[in-house]
């Protein structure tokens, strides 16, 4: 691992809103002082569990000046500017670093799709516009462009990126990106966006993670960070069980999928923990209800998130 700011865990921070979709200022607070309390080594704001998709550049930027200030330098901040052309991420980055955040996190382009060369010209574009370091943010499911491991340590030797969170699910791919890496100098730092394969990302050079699942369990990712660094193996695969067996709080969601199965879930186990007010989403995605929101409790107390005699909040 390389000297750098941005390693270990660093949870991309899910928005708590209260019943009439409005940013809920003291849930924010309180989720972002849990996290950085629990040793979290940065946060990532206007991500996917951040539900940047469905917020206009307002709502993003009121987001990213409210958490700049909550944060307050206690860690580095890593901010999201997902738009679907290069110009509009220029725009998005530009605001951003006028809000004070550490690092920038970009996707390929989407929805005029291009190819390998119309992607690496996007990156260096955006290098051009802003001094701040840059992640490449690995998301086909959303973006439908995989980018190549090469392509990222070409960009990373070149100056272009800092490092790359990959969200991609592949591991084969995520596994030669840190080969490539390390035969180059280690440019680049690598985040992986899994939520249940941590250790096994560790083990293979990773710098870090970046776990939705670190707004319910932050402890959890930061211990098992902490033992796969020191090369407790046996003690990050407990951690890792743990949290595997937690993030099944999405799995049992049977009324929808997508963002309401999963960033829905970890906004409902957040309320249910008492850390947020409401479990309510952005339009036109509706919080979850009855049996999917008993369904996650009942993970919550099996895994020891939650006392086996809490109520259900209503």
């Amino acid at each position: 691992m390389t000297e750098s700011q941005f390693h270990g865990v660093i949870p991309p921070v899910v928005v708590p809103l209260d019943e009439n979709r409005q940013l809920d200022l003291a849930a924010f607070e309180r989720s972002i002082n849990r996290m950085i309390d629990a040793g979290v080594d940065g946060l990532f704001f206007l991500g996917s569990s951040g539900e940047v998709a469905f917020l206009t550049d307002a709502q993003r930027y009121h987001v990213l000046q409210e958490a700049v200030a909550m944060v307050n330098h206690r860690v580095p901040v890593l901010a999201g500017i997902i738009d679907m052309e290069t110009l509009r991420v220029i725009d998005q980055a530009k605001r951003a670093e006028g809000y004070g955040v550490d690092a920038l996190v970009a996707t390929a382009p989407f929805y005029a799709l291009g190819g390998p060369r119309e992607t690496e010209r996007h990156f260096r574009d955006i290098r051009e516009a802003t001094k701040l370091p840059l992640f490449a943010y690995d998301l086909p499911v959303c973006v439908h462009t995989k980018l190549d491991p090469t392509m990222l340590v070409r960009l990373g030797k070149d100056g272009v990126l800092q490092g790359v969170k990959d969200s991609s699910g592949d591991d084969v791919q995520f596994r030669w990106l840190c080969l490539e890496n390390e035969d180059a100098g280690h440019p680049l730092q690598l985040l992986t966006g899994h939520e249940v394969v941590v250790d096994g990302a560790a083990l293979g050079g990773a710098d870090g993670c970046v776990p939705g699942l670190g707004n319910i369990d932050p402890v959890s990712y930061v211990q098992l960070w902490k033992a796969a660094q020191e090369g407790d193996w046996k003690r990050a695969r407990e951690l890792q069980d743990h949290l595997a067996r937690l993030m099944f709080v999405t799995r049992v969601v049977k009324a929808t999928v997508g963002f309401g199965a999963g960033v829905g879930a970890f906004k409902t186990a957040m309320w249910q923990m008492g850390i947020f007010n409401t479990n309510q989403m952005r339009e036109p995605v509706q919080p979850l209800v009855g049996e999917d929101v008993e369904a996650i409790v009942r993970v919550l107390k099996d895994n020891g998130m939650m006392d086996e005699d809490a109520p259900i909040r209503e």
